[in-house]
């Protein structure tokens, strides 16, 4: 599915992004997911975790930005904890692994910036 941007100016309205997350697979997996545009190097996600979801340890090979739209959650990365409530913005560098879990439940906004980097440089 290609979410592309069309025209030369795009609006998303998260409030209202959070209300298309499928809530029987939230419920019967505790997270979910949905692509709001994926566009060249560019993904946006709005995702929720459920009252006790938990994304397991993961990484990527591109920057991450993580932007709480409401509810709660802790990501766990380089040994730390950070959490995390509606209106925090949290950025992991490319191969950073990190987990996540939410207490009473979140969604937020995942954006993945798709960036090439020449071979043997480190982030």
């Amino acid at each position: 599915m290609h979410r592309t941007i069309t025209g030369e100016v795009l609006v998303q309205h998260l409030g209202s992004d959070v209300m298309t997350i499928d809530q029987t697979l939230l419920a019967a997996h505790g997270r979910s997911a949905r692509t709001l545009v994926k566009d060249g190097p560019l993904r946006l996600t709005i995702m929720g975790l459920a009252a006790g979801g938990a994304l397991p340890p993961h990484s990527t090979e591109h920057p991450v930005s993580i932007h709480v739209v409401q509810g709660d959650v802790t990501f766990l990365a380089l040994e730390k904890e950070y959490a995390l409530t509606a209106g925090d913005v949290l950025i992991f560098a490319a191969g950073v692994e990190h987990a996540a879990r939410s207490t009473s439940g979140t969604s937020f906004l995942l954006t993945v910036a798709y960036v090439d980097r020449p071979r043997g440089r480190t982030p």
